[in-house]
């Protein structure tokens, strides 16, 4: 017995600004995930989405300091960005059990 399923749609959705870098990018890292598999420390699929992405030529700038400025004062607050995409795209890693 076939089911038909209504098609959601959503009328408000806003368009991804760079789905086609997006793309590449989780493209990439589902190919590191599928090579590695799950249980390693964020620093392990760091080093090798790096590696996946200049394999694929997508650009990145990796462990880029973050300045946190609060009410003119310059901190030093330790923030640093995992991955940034050609200058569009942050990307924060995460790993979890």
């Amino acid at each position: 017995m076939q089911r038909n399923f209504p098609v959601l749609q959503n009328k408000h959705a806003v368009p991804l600004l760079e789905k086609e870098l997006t793309d590449k990018i989780i493209g990439a890292a589902i190919e590191v995930h599928k090579v590695l598999g799950p249980g390693l420390l964020e620093s392990a699929y760091q080093v090798c989405l790096e590696h996946e992405s200049t394999l694929r030529n997508i650009p990145f700038e990796h462990l880029v300091d973050l300045p946190l400025k609060y009410k003119g004062i310059n901190l030093d607050a330790g923030y640093v960005i995992d991955l940034i995409y050609d200058k569009r795209v942050i990307v924060e890693l995460k790993a979890v059990e």
